[in-house]
């Protein structure tokens, strides 16, 4: 008797250790599924945007022509939109990631990341986080002139960098959350 109520308090043991397992990966599936729509849709976008309009220009290009470092974002960005009127800039990445720089910064990318591009300064950012201690959100980034080896970092307090760190994107690695 003892062994047959042991067999059932085990299988009901299993079976809902299996029904939690199944929900944990159906849950899963969904949240991929999500992900893959909302980069066919950014793609769509940027698809449009092409057709639609003048082509643009590499972001690096365009970060070099508004006196910023052209590496201040990876190489494997989906695309990019600028809104030159309101100077709003935003970056599609594939997937949250993280880049190590030659100085030993590190900073971290959301898959989109908005901010406003304006001469020297990227600001207003949203969906970047730089390694101080612990994972800061970036607010601002800048170069005082065009002639400055220092972009500083606004991550609740200021940190120069050096320029030189961020003159080519770079490869990034795919991380699991922003």
């Amino acid at each position: 008797m003892e062994k047959a109520l042991t067999k059932v308090g085990s299988l009901k043991v299993g079976s809902i250790w299996i029904s939690k397992k199944a929900k944990e990966e159906i849950s899963s599936i969904g949240d991929d599924l999500s992900r893959f729509s909302n980069t066919v849709e950014e793609k769509a976008k940027w698809i449009f945007e092409k057709l639609k309009g003048k082509p643009l220009k590499p972001l690096p290009d365009l970060l070099r022509e508004y006196g910023l470092p052209p590496g201040l974002f990876p190489r494997n960005i989906i695309c990019y939109e600028f809104d030159e009127s309101k100077s709003k800039l935003i970056v599609h990445l594939p997937s949250p990631c993280e880049v190590s720089f030659k100085d030993s910064s590190v900073l971290r990318y959301a898959t989109r990341v908005k901010a406003v591009l304006s001469r020297g300064k990227l600001s207003g950012i949203e969906g970047m986080k730089t390694k101080v201690l612990v994972w800061v959100k970036v607010t601002h980034v800048g170069v005082e002139s065009y002639k400055s080896d220092k972009v500083c970092f606004t991550a609740g307090v200021k940190k120069l960098r050096p320029k030189d760190a961020y003159d080519m994107p770079r490869d990034s690695i795919k991380v699991e959350e922003f």
